[in-house]
């Protein structure tokens, strides 16, 4: 009777644990002897750091639940009581806090990565849809721990989001109902948006377990886009890479504690230092930056799609504007299906390549839109710049590859890295 397979370990307690439970010698397969492309950039590592940010996020956000109160009358109260009475209640806030931000920028870097250098054609389709899931999954999990403090923009952006539901047909205004708890934002949405804000962070790390998992099935792309074909292409992970990951990682760590030690607030709105008033309503109401782009999506539909010649609405302004927000990131999903171009990488794209900078740009000036007034002129810059966001993946993606020409890809990995040296 076999007692479990030999390990390979010196160390006598590693050595009694993998031969009982293989752990270690999974993780030596899959992130020490895991065969990695050897032209990795820096931009690679943004997977990694988006990794750490969820643990970081994980963390604090339990020890934040311990102290806090999750009621209409005691959550603003709690949480300046974390903030003042609670051993680094104040730290471990602000990490949280400027974390939510820091993990956007880097899942945001890490997608426009992807689609700079087609991280999501074949074969690794289901790998690139598994982050856009997580991507939903983050903004859902964010909006709801916004909502948290109970400050005045938590309340009037909790209103106005889940309002939006009420758009649907049918069965909108359920929907709104079963959200609130009741007939407004008041203390049922707020015990279940802190239930779900604490449950959602753990279904990401599920998903981001499967994103990895697919990741190790289908292999990583890298800048030209070609598939490894021999040894020579190929490095360890560990430790080449392994280092590199940390080197970004701490650079990555420099910046978010510079923000969290000299300036916690600058990424907030000064609205939510004020405790919710459903009788006062801000000036100007808008979400946290990493939602401005969307929002701005929101606000460009306008108009009342009607019957001809009948005042009868098939889709309201209303409902138009949540279908487009819903579609940018639709458009997402679909994106391996809309690209039909057989060269991965834009290096090799020249026109691409540049209309993807102007995508880049284009989701700039939506997020600054997103944060203005919602009066001309930044209604009409956001229906073009909206329109600008749908034309790349519609127009450009699908029928660019007919008329582009594109540069010759290198025999080999190798061949690209001896190249450039």
């Amino acid at each position: 009777m076999s007692h479990g397979a030999p390990s390979e370990f010196k160390n006598p307690v590693i050595n009694w644990i993998d031969t009982r439970l293989p752990i270690f010698t999974m993780m030596q397969k899959e992130y020490g002897t895991f065969p990695t492309p050897k032209n990795f950039n820096y931009l690679w590592n943004f997977g990694a750091i988006a990794l750490v940010m969820l643990v970081t996020m994980i963390l604090t956000g339990i020890f934040l639940a311990m102290s806090y109160e999750p009621s209409t009358k005691g959550a603003f109260d709690s949480v300046e009581r974390i903030m003042r009475d609670v051993n680094y209640g104040w730290l471990i806030r602000y990490i949280h806090m400027n974390g939510a931000s820091l993990f956007f920028m880097a899942v945001f870097i890490h997608i426009f990565r992807g689609i700079y250098y087609g991280s999501y054609k074949s074969p690794r389709e289901l790998l690139w849809m598994l982050g856009v899931t997580i991507l939903l999954l983050m903004m859902a999990t964010a909006f709801m721990g916004y909502v948290l403090p109970w400050g005045q923009m938590s309340f009037w952006g909790a209103t106005v989001i889940t309002n939006l539901f009420s758009a649907v047909p049918v069965v909108g205004e359920s929907i709104v109902t079963w959200l609130w708890g009741g007939f407004s934002v008041d203390n049922p949405t707020l015990n279940r948006f802190f239930a779900l804000h604490y449950l959602l962070p753990f279904v990401i790390f599920a998903v981001v377990f499967l994103h990895v998992a697919a990741l190790h099935v289908s292999g990583s792309n890298n800048p030209t886009g070609i598939e490894p074909k021999t040894d020579k292409d190929t490095i360890t992970f560990h430790p080449y890479y392994t280092v590199k990951d940390a080197f970004g990682l701490t650079v990555f760590f420099i910046i978010y504690m510079s923000i969290v030690f000299y300036a916690p607030n600058a990424l907030g709105d000064p609205d939510n230092y004020v405790p919710a008033n459903p009788m006062v309503t801000p000036a100007h109401i808008v979400p946290e930056w990493y939602f401005l782009p969307f929002y701005a999506i929101l606000r460009s539909f306008v108009w009342d799609i009607t019957i001809p010649f009948t005042h009868i609405v098939i889709i309201s302004s209303k409902l138009g504007g949540v279908l487009l927000m819903f579609g940018s990131i639709g458009m997402l999903y679909v994106l391996p299906w809309l690209d039909r171009s057989p060269v991965r990488s834009s290096v090799f794209r020249p026109i691409y390549k540049k209309l993807f900078w102007v995508l880049v740009l284009d989701c700039l000036v939506l997020g600054y839109i997103g944060g203005q007034p919602a009066e001309q002129p930044y209604i009409l810059i956001g229906q073009i710049a909206t329109g600008l966001y749908f034309a790349f993946f519609l127009i450009v993606s699908p029928l660019l590859p007919k008329y582009e020409k594109t540069l010759p890809l290198p025999n080999s990995i190798s061949e690209a890295v001896l190249k450039k040296s």
